[in-house]
């Protein structure tokens, strides 16, 4: 695995399916709900002529990195849980809904089955499109439509924010955190992350006492990190309006613009759209990179020509056997990335293969299994955070071949002809 990589609609959408396979393989991409939504509603969309929007859509979803990426929980539920008492971690981690605490031979662990996203990727890739789902597009787009940027701007500049108050996207930035931090008023603040959190009233009263008593009305940013976040990147989109930083023709800005909220759960960022390229490294961490996508794009272009020049027999025994760390190539990108992300040297350090010998690899086999199958643990008793656990088994639904490329072992399709491969 490498890197945890956020990518937008716009970079996966510029890959060919063979560039998709290789960002697979060297990084560990999250998915974020909005990149879900956002190829959805492409089933909406009017399309050129010779192409329906079922192709569109199927293209995407042929591109899915089916063979390791993680999907993100909503930020809005996120929000929602820190509102209540949870932490939520912002150095880099993925938080994964959904998983289940199993108990087996005195340890524990958490088995993760396919999210309903990874699901509906892997139908979409062969066409199939549930009405619901037809529903959902016809809505969102419906929805992205009818925002207007245009009124939000001219309600900001009401407020006194224009260009000669706002010079800047670092100033709008930065005015959106002195805002946020603010001790003038915060029950409004917090009224207002609230309202933009849609947190349904009936919380309201429970969380502004939980703030005021086990905080001690602790600035917002220190007491609810995350929630802080999100709230300042809307500060900061609206004031952006308001001085001209960013445009009010396009709609789909106020939806790039959400791909910003699962920054804390990444390593990278990568993007093919200006507006993330302009906004999106000023809400992140020094450890962080932001990269643009059709630099990576071509680095991966590159491997994908470096490899193909192997033998079909070499090729045959899956991506890991050859390609367990990117070719070492003058001025690689992927491989930059993986030494400034997960330590220098990292690619030129010995790998743990899965085991050769055929009665190991039943043996693990077998052991995955019983951790599948094994029953759920006691709710009073189970971890209540995923950080407690002797092993993690993760379902997935992994094509053996895609594109130009044996993702797996070819033998193992006479092994596995049905369900999902288990990692």
């Amino acid at each position: 695995m490498g890197p945890i990589a956020l990518f937008d609609k716009s970079f996966l959408q510029s890959l060919t399916v063979d560039e998709a396979v290789w960002f697979a393989h060297f990084f560990m991409p999250i998915v974020c709900p909005v990149f879900y939504v956002e190829t959805l509603a492409d089933l909406d969309k009017v399309v050129r002529e010779g192409r329906t929007p079922e192709k569109e859509v199927g293209i995407i979803a042929e591109k899915f990195p089916d063979a390791s990426a993680v999907p993100c929980a909503y930020h809005l539920n996120l929000a929602f849980s820190e509102l209540s008492g949870g932490s939520i971690d912002m150095d880099g981690r993925i938080p994964r809904a959904g998983g289940t605490a199993v108990t087996l031979d005195g340890k524990w662990g958490w088995v993760f089955d396919r999210s309903p996203e990874e699901v509906a990727f892997s139908r979409w890739s062969e066409g199939k499109f549930l009405d619901v789902e037809r529903g959902i597009a016809a809505r969102w787009r419906s929805t992205l439509n009818s925002v207007d940027l245009q009124a939000i701007a001219g309600a900001v500049q009401a407020g006194g924010v224009n260009a000669q108050t706002c010079k800047s996207l670092v100033q709008a930035r930065q005015m959106a955190r002195t805002a946020l931090a603010s001790t003038k008023d915060p029950y409004q603040t917090l009224g207002s992350m609230l309202t933009i959190l849609n947190i349904a009233p009936d919380f309201h009263s429970r969380i502004i006492e939980r703030w005021a008593v086990q905080c001690g009305k602790a600035p917002l940013p220190k007491c609810f990190p995350y929630c802080s976040h999100i709230l300042e990147i809307e500060l900061f989109f609206h004031f952006a309006l308001a001085a001209g930083h960013i445009g009010t023709a396009r709609p789909s800005n106020r939806v790039d613009m959400t791909y910003l909220n699962y920054l804390p759960f990444c390593m990278m960022f990568v993007s093919s759209d200006r507006l993330h390229e302009r906004c999106a490294p000023l809400f992140m961490r020094e450890n962080q990179r932001y990269v643009w996508g059709p630099d990576l794009k071509e680095d991966l272009k590159q491997i994908n020509l470096y490899y193909l020049g192997l033998p079909e027999s070499e090729k045959e025994r899956g991506l890991s056997h050859f390609a367990y760390a990117p070719p070492k190539r003058e001025g690689s990108l992927v491989r930059a990335l993986r030494s400034q992300l997960l330590g220098e040297g990292y690619d030129d350090a010995p790998r743990m293969m899965a085991p050769t010998d055929p009665e190991k690899e039943r043996q693990l086999v077998e052991e995955v299994n019983r951790w599948v199958e094994a029953s759920p643990a006691d709710p009073s008793e189970a971890p209540t955070d995923f950080e407690r656990h002797d092993t993690m088994t993760i379902k997935r639904s992994v094509r053996l071949r895609k594109g130009s490329w044996w993702q797996l072992p070819k033998e193992l399709g006479s092994k596995n002809k049905n369900g999902p491969i288990q990692d």
